[in-house]
């Protein structure tokens, strides 16, 4: 499931924009390639953030991953839910399952995000 009014990254996070605040967390297509989710590691609130770079990791059964920052800022928000549910990734990863809110250095980062239309073509095409 891919959510129209969300922007995405290449790594396959999703980032929900309210003001200059960014929520941030893993798209449906993560969360069903890494499966079930044992461990989030997340920033602190006031962590400082740059676009690109690695932010914290999601650890799966199988496998860990790098979760990537779509924008620079500060962490204003830390779902504090899934150090005790991580598994809230997998039911819900647009919902409860989110990550952390940023607040924006520079929304312009934006423009370089992908559409809802842009992100369902790229893991069409893997």
């Amino acid at each position: 499931m891919i959510k129209d009014n969300l922007l995405y990254t290449k790594e396959h996070e999703w980032l929900s924009i309210d003001g200059q605040d960014a929520t941030v967390g893993v798209t449906d297509f993560a969360q069903n390639e890494l499966g079930d989710i044992v461990f989030v590691e997340l920033p602190a609130k006031g962590t400082k953030v740059e676009a690109g770079a690695a932010f914290g990791t999601i650890e799966a059964v199988k496998t860990v991953a790098e979760l990537y920052a779509p924008v620079s800022g500060e962490v204003v928000a830390v779902n504090q839910k899934l150090i005790e549910e991580a598994i809230l990734v997998n039911s819900d990863c647009y919902g409860g399952g989110w990550m952390v809110k940023i607040r924006m250095s520079d929304p312009k980062e934006t423009a370089r995000l992908l559409s809802a239309t842009e992100y369902g073509e790229m893991i069409a095409s893997h």
